[in-house]
């Protein structure tokens, strides 16, 4: 399945104008630790299907529904029989829309959807089955379809995060949307302005909280904290201009809003698990 490898990085090769491909995968096959720039969502039919990612590893059962974020590296070993639906999906397809800014947080970490018969569970399986089925239709509008039902899963993944929140948070629904105007108002700043300085001040001020309080409920609303939020977007920045042969390491370390290599290197690798120079290079190749 994976047809282009360069170290860890794999370089997702869709049909011709397409963002999604879909594997209908029966086979007896590992794949080693990698990590690409698709959003990719597993779904065994049959039989079940392992993934170790993030330092978690996940047993996942007939219709668990996993979903692996862009950048994230992860392996998987297959059973001796079994059937399972593994879908990638260009990341950029809700990059560039301002109002699905809420959806996009949900990318921030793996997300896991267990086989069970409450809600979420129900309609992500019907939503999967139903991407699969329009997937090899080919018909001329299949494309615009599945991207409405991708739409649909990350809407109500993320009612689930926000109906989470609300009980982690201990607060009422009129506070969880107050919350949600305000870190969205930061989120999006963050997006605007990651190639400047950052700061504590700066962010709570937004949020018009102190800065203790913004700290704290950053990382409750979001699940990661401001630093670490900040830092991937900054990263995710950096390995589009690092596609860019004319620009060096340290300029686009210096345009992706680090102070300075060593910091960008050190984040990188955290996020990427691997080198700034050694993504360069995978890319070249």
């Amino acid at each position: 399945m994976i047809k282009h490898l360069n170290g860890d990085f794999e370089t997702v090769e869709y049909p011709e104008n397409h963002f999604t491909i879909l594997y209908d995968n029966n086979v007896k096959e590992d794949y080693p630790i990698h990590w690409h720039n698709a959003v990719e969502i597993v779904m065994p039919l049959r039989n079940n299907f392992f993934v170790h990612t993030n330092e978690q590893n996940f047993s996942l059962k007939e219709r668990d529904i996993l979903i692996i974020p862009p950048g994230e590296l992860h392996s998987m070993t297959a059973p001796d029989e079994g059937q399972r639906i593994i879908f990638q999906c260009d990341n950029a397809m809700l990059g560039d829309i301002r109002a699905f800014g809420s959806i996009n947080s949900i990318f921030s970490q793996t997300i896991f959807i267990a086989s069970s018969e409450n809600s979420l569970s129900n309609k992500a399986k019907k939503i999967m089955l139903e991407i699969y089925d329009e997937y090899f239709q080919h018909s001329e509008l299949s494309e615009i379809k599945i991207y409405l039902k991708l739409l649909e899963l990350f809407v109500l993944i993320r009612e689930n995060q926000l109906s989470v929140q609300k009980n982690q948070l201990g607060c009422t629904a009129g506070k969880l949307v107050e919350y949600s105007e305000r870190f969205n108002s930061v989120l999006k700043y963050i997006e605007k302005n990651y190639m400047f300085e950052l700061t504590l001040d700066k962010l709570s001020d937004i949020a018009g909280y102190s800065r203790y309080h913004f700290s704290r409920i950053f990382k409750q609303y979001s699940g990661v904290s401001y630093i670490s939020y900040i830092n991937k977007i900054r990263i995710n920045a950096a390995t589009k201009l690092l596609m860019d042969p004319s620009m060096s390491i340290t300029e686009v370390a210096m345009n992706s809003g680090f102070s300075s290599i060593t910091s960008f290197n050190r984040a990188f690798k955290e996020i990427k698990h691997c080198t700034p120079s050694e993504f360069k290079k995978f890319y070249k190749n």
